[in-house]
């Protein structure tokens, strides 16, 4: 009997068309275009500023692109799993407002919490269930509003996020294609780094938790900075080790867009040309758990079957991983 794999069948992605450009910040908090330029590699990046609109709307969006491309009945999705830290509220979950918007009646669906590498845990979650044979058409989105937890007057945070959705397509298939292998980490030690203290049962909503800005996202850079290096790039070199492949099997980086220092280092680590890293920070910033998916939506075109990418993340918690994918198609 032929061993299942799940392959990715097609990507969307959607960014909101307003622009918060390194000019636009330099209006509201002390710094300039090219102290953020030095440090991130960001330029500008989209906000979703309707406030009427959430999470669930831009992974909508995403999402549509791939019914459309597949010509696919939203009915015959089996489930819908979301990587966010930004839901449209606590629950129920985003993924199910999502199902309800796009009329996949027929699918369950739930979220994944794990910050920047949300998108490659709830990608491996999609493969298990696909390679189980359980499921035959998995959509797996990564989507973040980060503008909805970003305090516009801490200079060290809002130059980072951005707003943004991509997803995926996942679907068995016989051929040696698809995930192939990952390799995912936590350490909860690391919360104290990057967190947002209120919102949860430790700390509920007050009038007390809202004055004291405790619903915004706290970070202490240098730390994180440290630990996401040394994740990302050591993951990286590691899952490459374990499959026997070198930097030059890879066609592709398609690493987290948090930090262009960040990513050339694990660049480095396995040893890549830049020509081979996918990159588009300088246009969309951090978008947390849709940087990943957004980076293969816009690649598209680029890639062919049978091309090896790895796909790696470090994200709050701490969270990281690092993800082997022969192309589809």
């Amino acid at each position: 009997m032929s061993t299942l794999r799940a392959a990715i069948t097609a990507v969307g992605g959607y960014v909101p068309e307003d622009k918060l450009t390194n000019q636009d910040l330099e209006k509201i908090i002390d710094t300039t275009d090219e102290w953020i330029t030095t440090r991130t590699g960001i330029k500008e990046r989209r906000i979703l500023k309707d406030p009427t609109k959430a999470s669930s709307d831009m992974a909508v969006e995403a999402i549509r692109e791939i019914l459309n491309k597949k010509q696919l009945d939203p009915k015959d999705i089996d489930c819908i799993i979301c990587a966010t830290v930004t839901p449209d509220m606590i629950f129920p979950s985003t993924a199910n407002l999502i199902g309800d918007k796009i009329g996949a009646v027929n699918a369950y669906g739930f979220d994944i919490s794990a910050a920047c590498s949300g998108f490659l845990y709830a990608l491996n979650l999609g493969a298990s269930l696909v390679e189980s044979g359980k499921n035959k058409k998995v959509i797996v989105v990564g989507v973040d509003k980060m503008s909805a937890i970003v305090d516009y007057t801490d200079r060290t945070t809002c130059i980072i996020f951005g707003d943004g959705a991509g997803a995926v397509l996942l679907e068995p298939t016989t051929e040696e294609v698809g995930v192939m292998d990952s390799l995912l980490r936590s350490d909860g030690s690391g919360a104290k780094h990057l967190h947002m203290k209120a919102g949860g049962s430790l700390r509920p909503a007050s009038i007390e938790t809202v004055a004291a800005k405790e619903h915004y996202i706290y970070q202490e850079g240098k730390h994180v900075f440290k630990f996401a290096v040394t994740g990302m790039a050591d993951i990286s070199q590691e899952l490459l080790e374990k499959n026997h492949l070198t930097g030059d099997d890879i066609a592709w980086l398609v690493p987290h867009q948090a930090n262009l220092r960040i990513i050339d280092a694990t660049r480095e680590r396995i040893n890549l040309p830049k020509e081979k890293v996918m990159i588009n920070i300088h246009k969309y910033g951090n978008t947390t758990a849709g940087t990943i998916p957004i980076c293969l939506w816009e690649y598209e075109k680029q890639l062919k079957k049978g091309d090896k990418l790895v796909l790696a993340a470090f994200g709050g918690g701490f969270t990281w991983g690092a993800t082997y994918i022969k192309w589809a198609y």
